[in-house]
């Protein structure tokens, strides 16, 4: 058998690589805006773990969590993507992304909560393991996807497979009501994933 077919398909593999990361790479953020936004997260964090809003407890807090932002800016803002000034990113996340997203979460956690207790009662269960496919590619992203659908109760996130630019999610479901490919993942994912797109490549 030729080896041709698997030599074209390992090509097609990394050119869509290469065209991801090229696209990835056009939409980085700059490095001074990544250690701000990281600078922000931590500041924030350093606040409500003190509880302490005193000048020298601010102060300290502030040097310690540039330090710690200056070198570790890549982990938390390597896949935030989003186009304008920075002021404009943070009030979008703070005033409007993190809102939609509590009560997405909420209505999301209330909706399965209800599901399950019917589920159980009835003991009307058909559990399986679903493939649903997402359109999210960075890693950041598809790490929310697969915590948000495993927070919801009736769903667990298995495993997550990359395939020629394609991200699936196994998914164990505890009522399968489709086998559609589709359908099945627009009911587990509803409409956490078109909010992480706003926000995550």
């Amino acid at each position: 058998m030729s080896r041709v077919p698997f030599y074209l398909k390992e090509r097609l593999e990394r050119l869509d690589e290469r065209f991801l990361h090229e696209r990835f790479e056009a939409s980085n953020l700059p490095p001074w805006e990544r250690v701000a936004i990281t600078w922000l997260i931590l500041m924030a964090f350093w606040v409500v773990i003190s509880s302490d809003i005193s000048p020298k407890s601010l102060t300290a807090g502030a040097i310690v969590t540039f330090i710690v932002a200056f070198f570790m800016r890549d982990l938390l803002t390597d896949d935030i993507r989003r186009s304008g000034h920075i002021v404009e990113k943070i009030l979008y996340f703070t005033l409007i992304y993190m809102p939609q997203y509590i009560v997405i979460m909420a209505f999301r956690l209330l909706e399965s909560n209800l599901k399950v207790a019917k589920n159980v009662i009835f003991m009307d269960i058909k559990p399986g393991i679903v493939k649903i496919k997402t359109d999210l590619h960075s890693d950041t992203g598809i790490t929310l996807l697969a915590n948000s659908i495993t927070l919801t109760p009736g769903t667990l996130t298995l495993d997550v497979k990359k395939k020629l630019g394609e991200t699936y999610l196994y998914v164990h479901w505890i009522d399968v009501e489709t086998l559609n490919r589709e359908k099945a993942g627009d009911k587990i994912k509803g409409d956490i994933e078109e909010w992480l797109k706003k926000v995550f490549w």
